[in-house]
Protein backbone atom coordinates (compact mmCIF):
# COMPACT_ATOMS: atom_id res chain seq x y z
CA UNK A 1 0.00 0.00 0.00
CA UNK A 2 1.58 3.46 -1.16
CA UNK A 3 1.56 6.46 0.97
CA UNK A 4 -0.98 8.05 -1.34
CA UNK A 5 -4.65 7.67 -1.05
CA UNK A 6 -7.30 6.52 1.66
CA UNK A 7 -8.29 3.48 3.80
CA UNK A 8 -10.63 1.91 5.93
CA UNK A 9 -9.50 0.67 9.27
CA UNK A 10 -11.34 -2.04 11.16
CA UNK A 11 -10.70 -1.98 14.96
CA UNK A 12 -12.67 -4.23 17.20
CA UNK A 13 -13.62 -3.10 21.25
CA UNK A 14 -14.75 -4.99 24.24
CA UNK A 15 -17.51 -2.26 24.48
CA UNK A 16 -19.22 0.55 23.57
CA UNK A 17 -17.39 2.98 26.00
CA UNK A 18 -13.84 2.01 24.67
CA UNK A 19 -15.16 2.39 21.25
CA UNK A 20 -16.69 6.15 22.14
CA UNK A 21 -12.98 6.89 24.02
CA UNK A 22 -11.41 5.68 20.78
CA UNK A 23 -13.43 6.91 17.94
CA UNK A 24 -13.16 10.73 19.98
CA UNK A 25 -9.24 10.63 20.72
CA UNK A 26 -8.81 9.84 16.51
CA UNK A 27 -11.18 12.04 15.46
CA UNK A 28 -9.78 15.01 18.29
CA UNK A 29 -6.26 14.22 17.06
CA UNK A 30 -6.75 14.54 13.19
CA UNK A 31 -6.54 10.82 12.56
CA UNK A 32 -9.65 10.52 10.42
CA UNK A 33 -12.53 12.29 9.53
CA UNK A 34 -15.46 9.92 10.79
CA UNK A 35 -15.38 6.79 12.71
CA UNK A 36 -18.91 4.28 12.35
CA UNK A 37 -19.46 2.67 14.96
CA UNK A 38 -21.14 -1.02 14.92
CA UNK A 39 -22.09 -2.05 18.51
CA UNK A 40 -23.30 -5.41 19.91
CA UNK A 41 -21.43 -7.48 17.56
CA UNK A 42 -20.74 -11.10 17.89
CA UNK A 43 -17.05 -12.39 17.49
CA UNK A 44 -15.47 -16.03 17.61
CA UNK A 45 -12.12 -16.76 17.24
CA UNK A 46 -8.89 -18.20 18.82
CA UNK A 47 -7.45 -17.34 21.80
CA UNK A 48 -4.84 -19.49 23.89
CA UNK A 49 -5.88 -22.58 21.96
CA UNK A 50 -9.49 -22.50 22.77
CA UNK A 51 -12.13 -20.77 20.74
CA UNK A 52 -13.78 -17.81 22.45
CA UNK A 53 -16.79 -15.78 21.56
CA UNK A 54 -17.33 -12.14 23.02
CA UNK A 55 -19.69 -9.48 22.48
CA UNK A 56 -17.52 -6.69 20.83
CA UNK A 57 -18.05 -3.18 18.94
CA UNK A 58 -16.55 -2.68 15.58
CA UNK A 59 -15.05 0.42 14.60
CA UNK A 60 -14.79 1.44 10.83
CA UNK A 61 -12.30 3.98 10.44
CA UNK A 62 -11.55 6.33 6.91
CA UNK A 63 -8.50 8.15 6.45
CA UNK A 64 -5.58 8.81 4.67
CA UNK A 65 -3.17 6.07 3.81
CA UNK A 66 -0.47 7.91 5.39
CA UNK A 67 -2.03 8.00 8.91
CA UNK A 68 -2.49 4.49 9.33
CA UNK A 69 0.81 4.15 11.41
CA UNK A 70 0.25 6.90 13.70
CA UNK A 71 -3.50 5.06 14.07
CA UNK A 72 -2.01 1.74 15.09
CA UNK A 73 -0.07 3.51 17.53
CA UNK A 74 -2.62 5.97 19.24
CA UNK A 75 -5.19 2.63 19.45
CA UNK A 76 -2.54 0.49 21.06
CA UNK A 77 -2.05 2.91 23.62
CA UNK A 78 -5.54 2.93 24.39
CA UNK A 79 -6.86 -0.28 23.90
CA UNK A 80 -7.66 -2.59 26.30
CA UNK A 81 -6.73 -5.63 24.78
CA UNK A 82 -3.22 -7.36 24.53
CA UNK A 83 -3.71 -7.58 20.89
CA UNK A 84 -6.47 -5.43 19.30
CA UNK A 85 -7.62 -5.64 16.26
CA UNK A 86 -6.27 -2.92 14.00
CA UNK A 87 -6.48 -3.51 10.28
CA UNK A 88 -6.24 -1.47 7.26
CA UNK A 89 -8.02 -2.06 3.47
CA UNK A 90 -7.60 0.79 0.76
CA UNK A 91 -10.02 2.35 -0.62
CA UNK A 92 -9.80 1.60 -4.25
CA UNK A 93 -12.29 4.69 -5.67
CA UNK A 94 -15.70 6.21 -4.65
CA UNK A 95 -17.36 9.25 -4.69
CA UNK A 96 -14.37 11.65 -5.35
CA UNK A 97 -16.58 14.54 -3.32
CA UNK A 98 -16.27 12.14 -0.01
CA UNK A 99 -12.07 11.15 -0.56
CA UNK A 100 -11.90 14.88 -0.58
CA UNK A 101 -13.88 15.21 2.73
CA UNK A 102 -11.73 13.02 3.99
CA UNK A 103 -8.17 13.85 3.14
CA UNK A 104 -9.99 17.87 4.28
CA UNK A 105 -10.98 17.00 7.58
CA UNK A 106 -8.30 14.91 8.66
CA UNK A 107 -5.92 17.40 8.15
CA UNK A 108 -4.33 18.83 11.30
CA UNK A 109 -5.21 22.71 11.83
CA UNK A 110 -2.04 25.04 11.63
CA UNK A 111 -1.16 26.23 15.25
CA UNK A 112 -2.39 29.53 15.97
Amino acid sequence: MTKDGFAVIFITTSQDEESQLIARMLLEQKMTSCVNIIPKINSLFWWNQVIEQNKESMLIVKTSVSRINDIVRLVKEAHSYDIPEIIALPIIGGNQDYLEWISNASVPSEPG
